[in-house]
């Protein structure tokens, strides 16, 4: 399974929070707690919000720990909002196209989990993402894929009634096909402004999610960033959290799995 971590709040320099912490993203690519992949080389990626709208986004298929090119980036680039994603692949291509986060004009998004026997639902699920959202279809992934069908199904205007309704088609269809394996799906949103942060699946297995606050900034993730994870919070199973520096306002999924 993938690591992730998001942050908000005043602007940093990405190192602070990708390389410092005793058990940061880095460390956690070569050496995740809380996942049944202890090694996450399949790729990285970096999405950020500055002065312009639309976020920047870099991505790279080498093992995060191994990139200088990322070490330089994270030195220099400040933001007061970003996203970083170690991938561990289930099966699709390592390719850059293939790393999250995934955008789409204001919205960030990265995912951790699977779609189970997705290969018996890939043609379908396609399908059902409007022509005019398909054609930013770049990799081969199930996370792009959920991703362009939430934003189809009105993420912009209520992000919560977007993600029920996405993960209840894919679990009808799911259901429909007879598959067995799980749906998971731990995953984080942002429009620039404000966070969501999503753990659910559809057995008792849901990918790890943490968040806490540090002050004026607040930090979520796959695992906590320190090795004692004091403080660090677990996002309950079948929720989702708007996390922001001063809020925090949890929903839960009204899904029939």
């Amino acid at each position: 399974m993938c690591r992730w971590m998001a942050y908000q709040g005043s602007p940093v320099y990405l190192e602070q929070w990708l390389f410092e912490p005793d058990h940061s993203l880095i460390h956690q690519s070569l050496s995740a707690r809380k996942s049944e992949v202890t090694v996450n080389a399949d790729g990285f990626g970096l999405g950020w919000y500055d002065e312009r709208e639309e976020p920047g986004q870099y991505h790279e298929i080498l093992p995060a720990w191994s990139d200088c090119n990322l070490k330089s980036l994270a030195r220099h680039i400040k933001s007061g909002l970003f996203f970083a994603h170690v991938r561990a692949s289930t099966g699709t291509s390592t390719a850059r196209s293939n790393c999250h986060p995934f955008g789409y004009k204001n919205w960030l998004f990265m995912h951790n989990g699977q779609i189970g026997q997705y290969e018996q639902v890939r043609w379908q699920i396609d399908r059902w993402i409007p022509e005019h959202l398909y054609n930013h279809r770049r990799g081969s992934t199930d996370s792009e894929a959920i991703f362009l069908l939430m934003v189809a199904n009105g993420l912009d205007r209520d992000p919560v009634a977007a993600v029920n309704t996405t993960l209840q088609q894919i679990l009808n269809l799911m259901r429909d096909k007879g598959i067995q394996e799980p749906l998971r799906f731990t995953s984080m949103l942002s429009n620039g402004r404000d966070m969501w942060a999503v753990r659910f699946s559809s057995d008792e297995h849901a990918p790890s999610l943490y968040y806490k606050q540090f002050g004026e900034h607040v930090v979520v993730g796959s695992e906590p960033l320190d090795l004692s994870g004091h403080g660090w919070q677990l996002v309950e199973s079948g929720h989702m959290v708007k996390v922001g520096i001063d809020h925090y306002h949890t929903d839960e999924l009204t899904l029939d799995g």
